[in-house]
C-alpha cells in the first residue's frame, strides 16, 4: 500500500524535518535529520477500524503503525488528516515540535522521543501508553508551558526590531565588561540563527583583544536542558592575533549547536574541521571551552529569556593537548594552562 507524504516542516535552523506520512490505514509524524535518520516518531491516527493488537510487523516494515483498539480514542477510525487544518511549532532548540490541528494541539514530539527505545511522542488520540504514542492529554502539565513558551518566543522573534533590541542588550553587557567597542562581523552567512562578532580591542589594563560572539544567546541550546548545563551561552575569545582571521572561529561554531542539533559547555573541545595548516591560530588544531579560566574578564551579569547566559572561553590546543582531553578529560589540561600565554 502506497505511503503519501501528508506534510512536511523543516525547523528554522534547517536541522530537523517534522514528517507527516499516512496511507489508507493510519498516519504517523516522524521527527528526522538530513540524513533521513528517525529520531522521534508518534502515531497521529487510525483511518480504519483498530485490530485488537499491535501489528509490529508492519511498523517494522516502514508502514505507519496501527494503534490497537484498547489504545485510540476512535477504535472505529477517523478520516484523514487534512494538510490544510495542519500547523506546526517549533520548540526554540529546533529539537522538538508541536503539531496543531485546526488550531487544537494533535501531538508533541519533544527532544528526548525514540521510537526504537520505546519512547514516543505524545498524541491527542492515544489512550494509554503504548510503543506509537503516549497520551498527550496525561503530560499537558508539563507539555503546555513549554508549548506555549515556544510560541511566545516566535511572536517575539519574528517582531519588527527584535533583534536589534537584544542585539544592543548584549553589546551594552559587552561594553560594561569589556570597554569600548571596535569592529562588528557578520559571521551568520545569511543562516539562521543570526550571529555577530563584536571585536573589544586592547586596553591599559590589558594587551589583548577580546572578540565575543553575539547572537548565541538568542536561542537555547538543543539538548542542554537534559544535561542540567547551561540552555544560552555565547563564546569569546582573547588574542594577540589578527582579530579578522581569529574571528573564524566563530564562523566555524556560532551556529553549531543548531545546526548539530547539540550543546555545547564547559569542558568541551572541537577539533578544526579542516586541514590543520588552515586552523585560525598557528600552531593549534582545535579549542577547548571553558568557563571563568583565570586571568580573562568576568563576562556574567547577563540574562536573557529568563536564563543567565554563560560565556565559554576559547583556549586553542594543539593535537596532543586534544588526545589528552580526549583520554584524561579536561581536568588534564586546565591546571596547567597558562592561559595569557596562548593568546
Amino acid at each position: 500500500m502506497d505511503t503519501t507524504v501528508v506534510l512536511t516542516s523543516p525547523n528554522p535552523y534547517g536541522s530537523r524535518t517534522l514528517t507527516i506520512e499516512a496511507d489508507r490505514t493510519s498516519s504517523v509524524a516522524y521527527l528526522r535529520d538530513a540524513k533521513g535518520i528517525v529520531h522521534g516518531a508518534v502515531w497521529l491516527a487510525n483511518h480504519v477500524p483498530a485490530p485488537a493488537e499491535a501489528d509490529l510487523a508492519r511498523a517494522g516494515a516502514g508502514l505507519p503503525p496501527v494503534m490497537p483498539e484498547a489504545h485510540t480514542a476512535h477504535p472505529s477510525g477517523r478520516p484523514p488528516l487534512d494538510p490544510e487544518a495542519l500547523s506546526v511549532l517549533w520548540f526554540e532548540e529546533g529539537d522538538g515540535v508541536a503539531l496543531y490541528e485546526n488550531d487544537v494541539l494533535l501531538a508533541v514530539i519533544p527532544a528526548w522521543a525514540d521510537l526504537e527505545r520505546g519512547m514516543p511522542g505524545y498524541a491527542r488520540d492515544a489512550l494509554g501508553e503504548s510503543p506509537f504514542a503516549w497520551p498527550l492529554g496525561e503530560a499537558l502539565e508539563g507539555l503546555s508551558p513549554r508549548v506555549a513558551k515556544a510560541r511566545a518566543y516566535w511572536q517575539w522573534r519574528q517582531a519588527e526590531g527584535s533583534w536589534a533590541t537584544y542585539q544592543q542588550f548584549v553589546l551594552g553587557h559587552l561594553d560594561g565588561r569589556l570597554g569600548t567597542p571596535g569592529r562588528y562581523w557578520d559571521v551568520g552567512g545569511g543562516r539562521f540563527p543570526m550571529v555577530g562578532v563584536s571585536e573589544r580591542p586592547p586596553t591599559f589594563t590589558r594587551d589583548y583583544t577580546v572578540l565575543s560572539t553575539v547572537g548565541m544567546s538568542c536561542q537555547r541550546m538543543p539538548a542542554a536542558e537534559m544535561y542540567d548545563t547551561a540552555c544560552r551561552v555565547e563564546l569569546a575569545l582573547a588574542t594577540r592575533q589578527d582579530p579578522r582571521v581569529a574571528a573564524r572561529l566563530f564562523a566555524w561554531l556560532g551556529q553549531y549547536p543548531w545546526r548539530s542539533v547539540t550543546w555545547l559547555g564547559h569542558g568541551h573541545t572541537a577539533r578544526w574541521f579542516q586541514s590543520p595548516r588552515t586552523f585560525p591560530l598557528d600552531g593549534h588544531h582545535g579549542v577547548l571551552m571553558l568557563t571563568d579560566p583565570p586571568g580573562l574578564p568576568d563576562m556574567s551579569g547577563f540574562v536573557f529569556g529568563g536564563d543567565a547566559v554563560r560565556w565559554l572561553w576559547l583556549l586553542p590546543l594543539t593535537e596532543p593537548e586534544l588526545r589528552l582531553v580526549a583520554d584524561h578529560g579536561h581536568r588534564a589540561i586546565t591546571e596547567r594552562l597558562a592561559v595569557t600565554s596562548r593568546i
